[in-house]
């Protein structure tokens, strides 16, 4: 690359003006400085961290996710990403604002005078000036004027910036949605051993009802047998259940950021909660204007696009204003005040390298334009799965709470029946079959409503917002 300068001025200034001089210099290049500070002086909001900690007691799923907002490593992560693209913003910044700096420089030289073309015929003259010392006490300062590379760099850092953010407050998100998720776990698990611990009970009192009939002379040692391999099943699903239910809680205190294995209980119950779903159409407008990652992609574009114009810059003309100011002398008694100020316009004459940037920047953008497109067809698909959904989970769980109804009424007509006399008890273990099943369904049909609601937040963008309207009511 090939720079042409031309220096537009270039002189020694009077004496008894440089300090005026100087100082609408300095004054200059120092006020651009405070105008481009913020109005509030604040930088961004620092991202919160929590170290992990043991987690004793009930935990509900709004403590859930506000614990998981301050401890999950990918918020942290995201976060840290935001803090990096602040600093590449100011370095980026700097460009265009005042660079001073300041020598002092002590010298002892001894000049070859025939060297350096000191020569006149019919005189002799020393052959060295001989040693002798300056002290040069030196302020530099630089602005940039005109330099549209540096400025659209500088915008290019702004959206990538926004981006990140935008990145961050999506990964915040998508964290509320998974701890909803492993929070839902851990109630379906809990539900599951609960129904466990019921059928059990239920099994010893028809184990028990088995040994008193057959006591009686109403029914078999067969019948007893039965009920006591009935119970025997149910005491390891019981076992299996509350394994489960353990491990899901193990689960989420790893997503959390608590300490794995510290007693912990979940507050709120696997219960059916009624919710209004909106409108398909409406929905998704809101969704592609709220979507964090949707307005992340947006702004990455932005940045390519100002990236592109920096790069269309490089063969423009910059502009700068360059001054030093300071005494300059043999000895600290004699050290008058000298300077100068110099204006130059530097332009490229050839830069092989812009036409390769510009490929770069061009299948970046062609890339985000794919991704952008292929999203927006993510989001409508994960929104109107959301609501199909909600709306067949919510039918699921009607028809699955019948199916409990009727398998405990079937279970109490065979357990009458048997105690009777009129039957023996296979009626009554294929009855508790059923119910068990039944009450599987109804969990899993629970779960789905419980999980449909959570995607509909997460689909519908902006969820640490509105997560809680989507937690239905009773």
């Amino acid at each position: 690359m090939t720079n042409s300068q031309q220096r537009l001025s270039v002189s020694q200034i009077a004496e008894s003006r440089l300090p005026c001089l100087a100082a609408a210099l300095l004054l200059a290049l120092v006020s651009p400085m405070y105008a481009r500070q913020s109005p509030s002086g604040q930088s961004d909001p620092a991202i919160a961290q929590a170290a992990p900690r043991p987690l004793a007691g009930k935990l509900s799923l709004r403590e859930a996710i506000a614990i998981a907002l301050k401890n999950n490593v990918s918020v942290r992560v995201a976060g840290s990403q935001v803090d990096e693209l602040s600093g590449t913003q100011v370095r980026r910044r700097s460009a265009l604002e005042p660079r001073i700096t300041s020598d002092a420089v002590a010298k002892i030289q001894d000049t070859n005078l025939r060297a350096i073309g000191f020569s006149f015929p019919g005189f002799e003259i020393p052959l060295t000036t001989g040693g002798f010392g300056t002290y040069d006490f030196r302020v530099f300062g630089r602005q940039s004027i005109l330099d549209r590379q540096a400025y659209h760099s500088y915008q290019s850092s702004k959206r990538q910036l926004d981006a990140a953010k935008l990145t961050y407050q999506d990964m915040r998100d998508l964290v509320i949605r998974q701890a909803a998720g492993y929070y839902l776990d851990g109630q379906a698990a809990a539900a599951e051993v609960e129904a466990a611990e019921a059928r059990v009970v239920t099994s010893r009192a028809l184990e028990k009802l088995a040994q008193d009939q057959h006591t009686a002379g109403l029914a078999t040692r067969v019948d007893v047998l039965r009920a006591q391999v009935q119970l025997q099943r149910d005491q390891q699903t019981l076992l299996v259940a509350r394994e489960s239910y353990q491990t899901a809680l193990l689960v989420l205190q790893r997503f959390l950021g608590l300490q794995p294995g510290a007693p912990l209980e979940l507050a709120d119950r696997l219960e059916f909660r009624s919710f209004s779903a909106p409108e398909a159409e409406p929905a998704l407008r809101a969704a592609l204007e709220a979507r964090a990652d949707y307005r992340s992609l947006r702004a990455q574009r932005e940045a390519l696009v100002e990236l592109s114009k920096a790069s269309r810059a490089r063969y423009l003309p910059t502009l700068s204003i360059n001054g030093d100011y300071g005494p300059f002398g043999r000895n600290f008694g004699q050290m008058p005040a000298i300077g100068q100020i110099a204006g130059t316009v530097s332009f490229t004459l050839f830069d092989r390298d812009r036409s390769g940037e510009q490929r770069e920047i061009s299948s970046q953008l062609q890339r985000v334009d794919a991704q952008i497109a292929d999203l927006e067809r993510g989001i409508e698909q994960d929104l109107r799965k959301a609501l199909l959904d909600l709306d067949s989970a919510a039918q699921q769980v009607a028809v699955t709470q019948a199916g409990v109804d009727l398998a405990a009424n079937e279970l109490k007509l065979s357990e009458d029946r048997f105690r009777s006399g009129v039957t023996d008890n296979i009626e009554v273990i294929t009855a508790q079959s059923s119910l068990q099943n039944a009450q599987d369904d109804h969990i899993s049909a629970l779960a789905r409503h419980a999980d449909a609601r959570m995607a509909l937040a997460r689909a519908l963008g902006a969820t640490e917002q509105i997560y809680e309207n989507y937690l239905g009511s009773k």
